[in-house]
């Protein structure tokens, strides 16, 4: 789902531990795609790897939370009903001020988040070059 993502101008850093095998086929055939997992052992090493990283990407997990009190700027997708401190009906965290959530308008569908995703990537394109 996330190939949408990948036509942007930017090189991507994968964080994932555990790909499943047929992502990871379609990660290996990516050119714009280093997967940096195998070379994380701790969360001191992930890190190191996101405070070198312009943005992070991510659903809700560990890496988001790492990420965030980092102070990087994290784009969070989140499930039509996501975990409670995410709260409701808003695109920030008041606990990470970084953070911008991006929501799916209903259960199961990420074609949409993904879609804002890929143009808000375009816009950072377009404001940086």
């Amino acid at each position: 789902m996330l190939t949408g993502l990948f036509d942007a101008n930017a090189s991507f850093v994968s964080l994932q531990k555990d790909v499943r095998p047929n992502d990871r086929a379609g990660l290996l055939v990516q050119t714009n795609i280093l997967d940096a997992a195998q070379h994380l052992n701790d969360f001191g090493e992930t890190a190191a790897l996101i405070s070198c990283l312009d943005l992070v990407i991510t659903v809700d997990t560990s890496v988001a939370h790492v990420s965030a009190a980092l102070g990087k700027p994290t784009w969070i997708l989140l499930p039509f009903m996501p975990d409670y401190r995410w709260l409701l009906h808003r695109e920030d965290s008041p606990w990470y001020p970084t953070v911008r959530l991006f929501r799916q308008n209903e259960s199961r569908e990420y074609g949409s988040v993904i879609e804002r995703m890929r143009r808000e990537l375009q816009e950072l394109d377009r404001q940086i070059t």
